[in-house]
């Protein structure tokens, strides 16, 4: 008996810094890889006010706004999970697809531990650039978004918002399977 098809989760976060015991995680976007995407979004109130000036600089986020105006982390995780359980067909589990998946995976796998005592993601990750790396044979310095966006999104890169990134990686990662499928024929 096959096992069900497994329900992907594009999923890009922006974060304060590198590394979840001292930079809070900012911001979850995740999206379902299906024609009509259901989405996810949630900004996050940081849990401390630790950061790293070019992690701003390039998400564009402020932490003072996010302290004022984000979601506690043990409510944003909760929000995260419903939305991922109404996505996921009973009998199935999410799985994580990121693009960098090693950098997002321990921030979002780090706060569902923290705050909930659980991932629903379980142990399971798809990195982007590594499922590229075997499809088409290059060397790892040929996986960056310089490289994959002309293939696969026109040049168009990452904007560094957690949800449109995650729309785009959807997007990167349905065309990798329909390039699976045609070099499998």
């Amino acid at each position: 008996m096959q096992s069900p098809e497994p329900t992907y989760i594009s999923v890009d976060i922006e974060t304060a810094g590198p590394n979840p015991s001292q930079y809070s995680l900012l911001t979850i976007g995740a999206c379902t890889l299906r024609e009509r995407a259901s989405t996810f979004y949630v900004e996050l109130k940081p849990v401390n006010m630790n950061y790293v000036p070019e992690a701003l600089a390039i998400s564009h986020l402020s932490m003072d706004r996010l302290a004022e105006r984000g979601l506690e982390a043990a409510e944003a995780m909760r929000n995260f999970e419903a939305w991922l359980k109404e996505q996921t067909p009973e009998g199935q589990r999410p799985l994580f697809l990121a693009f960098n998946a090693p950098f997002d995976w321990m921030f979002v796998n780090d706060y569902f531990h923290r705050f909930l005592g659980r991932n629903p993601f379980g142990h399971t990750a798809i990195d982007i650039k590594a499922y590229y790396m075997g499809l088409t044979g290059v060397g790892w310095e040929e996986t960056s978004m310089r490289y994959i966006s002309q293939m696969y999104l026109g040049d168009r890169q990452l904007t560094h918002h957690a949800l449109r990134d995650a729309m785009d990686q959807a997007e990167i990662f349905r065309k990798m399977q329909a390039h699976k499928t045609t070099i499998a024929e």
